[in-house]
């Protein structure tokens, strides 16, 4: 039985995870690492301790799984730089990480300047911090690095190809470049015009190769020794596209994670620019790229972190669901969590967290319900924008990651919606998608009608109760985001 492995390198931790050819799920680690905050709004990673974590949690699956591995795939979170030497391999400094929003001013001043339409045009993207271009700009304007023939950017996916290959692979996937807001996802190539623009030397970014395919093989300083091949690479919410089996133009999934992002298969034409939502390249196969339509939400999961380690209303995250069912509405309760902003569709980098609707009557259990809520409320904003963009309803929504176990958000998440939501039993579709890519590329899966198949129903969500009381409840949402829009002069 061929066994594939996926890393999962995404925001606050490192998952390796090993399935078989049936995509039956075999083992899985996890390793948190530490999130540094150095300034308001600033968010950085130690890429050091992300590769100790991936060593880790490779060690601890590979002494639980005897069968040979026929290939590795890499999934990460997107938009975050590591700089590093190539002599050395060593990191220049930390990771800005993609929540970091210390380039919000030169975003707004490449506004003003007029770029925004070249860059739309170009990368499909938007003039935001989120992206990784602003920066690198920022670590070379400000000396953090130095310009040489040794320097490497690379989002998280090349660092760990690079560290896995000892140095020998120097490469990032078409999905992970159509992030950096260098890339133009048209040509399917570095947009020397853009890298231009931002005085990035072409020379200190990855070769760009399809999703599918042999990237390297593993040295022998890797903990599950050497020879493997790499052989699929996805950021992350393009992964959980695939390893949701999405593979027909218009078919969508949200992922719960950290933030909450939902991508629509738009087919091998690259749609034109859409008001609130991304253009991006979903994958390559090695037959030409499919894109896809994006929607970004910046914090959902990060929310439930922020009740149990920033209040302490709940000890661990799994305490939510009881404790948000624990009250039979929010009591009047809206919560936008726009700790680094608001994303999709409403792009705003001054708003900022809100809470309304406090009573004397104001329970924990509420305050849960809203965090809950918001979750849907947010996804309802950027599907209903998708919709239009591409004309047509949405028939079923595919949900995995973290907080997709919790029943009680994907109903309300239906209500909201009035489509089915769909979960599968294998709610780590991130690191399965990789997996997916990988293995396909080795020939465990031949086709991908295969993926199709190993896609399994957990549990399906249809729409229950009086519509124009859900309807009435975004209502109110909508009037509480306002309240939060540009609080920061």
């Amino acid at each position: 039985m061929a066994v594939v492995v996926s890393i999962d390198a995404g925001t606050t931790g490192v998952r390796s995870f090993a399935l078989d050819e049936t995509g039956k799920q075999l083992a899985l680690s996890y390793q948190e690492f530490t999130q540094h905050y150095p300034n308001p709004g600033w968010v950085e990673h130690d890429p050091t301790e992300i590769w100790n974590a991936v060593q880790f949690t490779l060690s601890e699956l590979s002494g639980r799984v005897k069968e040979p591995i026929a290939a590795i795939g890499i999934t990460n979170q997107r938009e975050t730089v590591v700089a590093w030497n190539r002599k050395t391999s060593e990191p220049l400094c930390n990771a800005i990480v993609w929540q970091d929003l210390r380039t919000s001013d030169r975003c707004e001043q490449l506004l003003e300047l007029g770029h925004l339409d070249q860059i739309r045009e170009t990368t499909g993207l938007l003039l935001n911090p989120y992206f990784t271009a602003t920066k690198i700009e920022w670590l070379l304007k400000n000396k953090v690095v130095e310009k040489n023939s040794d320097l490497a950017f690379g989002t998280i996916d090349s660092w760990l190809l690079w560290k896995l290959t000892d140095g020998s692979s120097y490469a990032t996937d078409v999905s992970n470049a159509s992030r950096t807001l260098l890339y133009d996802i048209k040509k399917n190539h570095w947009s020397s015009e853009v890298c231009e623009l931002f005085g990035i030397p072409q020379s200190t970014l990855p070769e760009v190769l399809p999703s599918s395919g042999r990237f390297g093989t593993t040295s022998a300083t890797t903990a599950v020794g050497a020879g493997i091949p790499i052989s699929g690479i996805a950021g992350d919410q393009q992964s959980a596209l695939f390893g949701q089996a999405c593979l027909e133009p218009g078919m969508t999934k949200n992922t719960y994670g950290t933030g909450s992002f939902v991508l629509m298969n738009a087919g091998s034409q690259c749609p034109e620019p859409a008001e609130g939502l991304l253009t991006t390249v979903a994958w390559d196969l090695g037959n030409g790229p499919t894109y896809a339509l994006e929607g970004s939400i910046f914090v959902t999961g990060a929310a439930i972190q922020w009740l149990r380690d920033g209040l302490g209303v709940i000890s661990h995250a799994s305490e939510i669901s009881d404790l948000a069912k624990s009250v039979p509405d929010n009591g009047g309760v809206y919560f936008v969590p726009a700790f680094a902003g608001l994303g999709s569709p409403w792009w705003d980098t001054r708003a900022r967290g809100t809470i309304i609707g406090i009573t004397g009557g104001t329970e924990r259990g509420h305050l849960a319900r809203a965090v809950v809520e918001a979750m849907a409320f947010q996804t309802r904003d950027v599907v209903e924008a998708m919709s239009q963009a591409a004309g047509t309803s949405i028939g079923e929504m595919r949900v995995d990651g973290g907080a997709s176990v919790m029943d009680l958000l994907l109903q309300i998440q239906a209500n909201q919606l009035g489509v089915r939501v769909a979960r599968p039993i294998i709610t780590e579709t991130t690191a399965q998608g990789a997996a997916m890519l990988a293995g396909l590329a080795e020939g465990v899966w031949s086709e991908t009608g295969e993926i199709h198949s190993a896609w399994r129903l957990d549990k399906a969500f249809d729409p229950q109760g009086d519509r124009k009381a859900y309807d009435a409840e975004h209502e109110r949402w909508l009037q509480a985001l306002d309240r939060s829009k540009s609080w920061v002069s």
